[in-house]
């Protein structure tokens, strides 16, 4: 199999001290595309150098929901001009996270509309973080949509078929993790089962979320090859076919990753 990661961490604590092994691993589990996902201004430098230094790395640039307090100066100029850059790939990960509510949730809302207009001025995709904001995220999400096109992904869905209806509605795409393969994530699998093969994307959320078998340990981007063929079963089809579709979506979505 020939698969792609569309979301991880690699300069996260866990990862980055061993990033070269972490690397060597996935690549020996048929990994050919890892998405290098930025939450923090100060981490943007070194999401961008695995992006420059590995081949099959690319990077994105945003600021993650928990961190909109400390990043009110990060505005669509600035996320515009650092995307500019041939390895930054898409925008994100932004929006709303009100189970932690880490940041203010106005603060948090301005900042996703921030990085909306970013993608729609460069056309690179948006990487939606939700947790317990369905309802908000829908209607800035679609708010923005009418007042141009994007592209997207709501990267770890975990939300409900209806959210999920709204998102492909959008023309967004679906990225499942780990923990469509949990045994509690039952509403989920029955979520992931109806979702359209050409707007589906698998990723690992690398370090955390690590899916069956690897459970309690740190997620890595090879383990992206066990939640395809959990997925692939559970759906009904073939694990290949699956990862080929897959890993195809990620490179129409992300289209900078062509060149």
């Amino acid at each position: 199999m020939k698969l792609a990661d569309s979301h991880c961490h690699l300069n996260y604590e866990g990862l980055a001290e061993r990033q070269a092994e972490i690397l060597d691993h996935a690549r020996a589990q048929g990994i050919v595309a890892m998405l290098n996902i930025a939450t923090r201004e100060n981490e943007w430098d070194a999401v961008l150098a695995t992006a420059e230094r590995e081949e099959d790395v690319w990077a994105t640039v945003g600021i993650h929901p928990h961190e909109a307090d400390r990043h009110p100066d990060v505005d669509t100029a600035k996320l515009v001009a650092r995307a500019q850059h041939p390895r930054i790939v898409g925008i994100g990960e932004s929006g709303l996270d009100y189970y932690y509510d880490h940041s203010d949730r106005e603060r948090q809302k301005a900042g996703f509309r921030s990085h909306l207009a970013a993608c729609r001025e460069t056309q690179l995709p948006i990487v939606v973080h939700t947790r317990d904001a369905e309802e908000d995220t829908a209607a800035i999400l679609t708010e923005e949509m009418e007042k141009g096109a994007f592209p997207g992904v709501i990267h770890c869905f975990t939300a409900s078929s209806a959210f999920a209806r709204t998102a492909l509605d959008l023309g967004l795409y679906i990225s499942l993790s780990g923990i469509v393969t949990f045994k509690n994530a039952k509403d989920l699998q029955e979520t992931a089962k109806t979702l359209p093969l050409d707007r589906l994307l698998i990723e690992t959320d690398a370090p955390f979320l690590a899916p069956v078998p690897h459970r309690g340990k740190p997620g890595e981007p090879a383990f992206v090859a066990d939640t395809c063929r959990f997925l692939a079963e559970l759906r009904g089809e073939n694990a290949e076919m699956l990862a080929d579709r897959t890993r195809e979506n990620f490179h129409r979505l992300f289209a900078k990753t062509r060149a």
